[in-house]
């Protein structure tokens, strides 16, 4: 298994300078740049040439390039053309917050889909069966911008139960040492801040896991419905086990693979930014940022946050690869 992980790790050199041309090329390629978005109807020739001056825009891009490999490989990601800050200091404080709303939505996700995908196989072709079909459908259909608006009218608007935006109130205050709101609350041991950081997170955690919980429910039920006609699941019933160990050590266990790799893939794409989300409840995180630096045509925060996002979402999938031995003995990474 090491071997595997270190062969995977050596992979990400070849994709993450792949990845760094296509960005770093296709951010060139779009009209406009960060200092006409800079200085707004204040441009003039003379201005975006002192502003392009001052960040090497005036320079070929083959040049711009290099600067910008060599300065990575120094783990520097430039400095914002919006804000003026290091690209990697908005980086600490931005993907804190899509981490702790991506893993919420993900708990939410597996903590519903897998019993619901289990329990509609189990009662295959009953009411109960088609009724989670029906609902998995339209969580898959129905788009995220939709369903984060008419949470927050029925949640917060109609019942005054949630709140509707950020990540704690204005008047808690606690202090944010890790980022992560919920581990700062609990290190501060104020159960106020925590309950209202909690919160916060409902909303957009539901919004946001919603997808993925349809896309679990529907793969899990799947999973289970191929695995529990196996052979060694007849044997197991002959053999006299009982159903729950039946259901436990011979039919979830052996679907497990599947699941893990759409959660996997799922935990990737939600750590890649929920922009959708991030956008209706206000939330900070990287979404957000990478489309505010759209807006703005701030290359080094577009080229620093994809590239960071890339290699987030390989790391997800090798340390799925890495599970797929520890769920199922009968693989063996090497």
């Amino acid at each position: 298994m090491l071997k595997f992980a270190v062969r995977r790790l050596l992979l990400l050199v070849p994709i993450l300078l792949g990845l760094s041309i296509l960005v770093f090329f296709w951010i060139r390629a779009l009209p406009g740049g960060p200092a006409q978005a800079l200085l707004g109807e204040r441009a003039t020739p003379e201005t975006i040439a002192q502003i392009e001056r001052q960040y090497g825009l005036d320079q070929p891009v083959h040049v711009q390039y290099w600067k910008y490999l060599q300065r990575t490989l120094r783990f520097d990601l430039g400095t914002s053309v919006a804000s003026r800050r290091p690209v990697t200091d908005e980086l600490a404080e931005r993907f804190p917050a899509t981490i702790e709303l991506s893993l919420a939505a993900m708990i939410f996700s597996v903590v519903f889909g897998i019993p619901l995908g289990f329990i509609a196989a189990k009662r295959y072709g009953t009411w109960l069966d088609h009724s989670s079909l029906v609902a998995s459908l339209i969580g898959i259909s129905i788009p995220i911008f939709f369903l984060a608006i008419l949470l927050k009218y029925v949640f917060a608007v109609k019942l005054g139960l949630l709140p509707t935006v950020g990540r704690i109130s204005v008047l808690i205050d606690l202090n944010h040492p890790t980022k992560f709101y919920v581990l700062d609350a609990l290190l501060a041991g104020d159960l106020n801040a925590l309950w209202d950081v909690l919160k916060h997170l409902i909303l957009p955690a539901v919004a946001l896991g919603s997808i993925p919980l349809a896309i679990i429910a529907r793969i899990t039920r799947a999973a289970v419905l191929d695995v529990q006609n196996e052979d060694y699941v007849r044997t197991a019933r002959a053999k006299g086990l009982s159903p729950r160990e039946v259901d436990e050590r011979h039919i979830l266990r052996n679907a497990l693979l599947p699941i893990m790799t759409i959660i996997g893939l799922q935990t990737g794409l939600l750590l890649s930014g929920a922009v959708l989300t991030e956008t209706v409840f206000a939330w900070p995180g990287m979404g957000t940022w990478l489309v505010g630096a759209i807006r703005n045509r701030d290359f080094p925060v577009l080229q620093g946050g994809i590239l960071f996002v890339a290699l987030v979402f390989v790391l997800v999938n090798l340390i799925v690869d890495m599970a797929y031995a520890l769920a199922n003995p009968r693989i063996r990474v090497s």
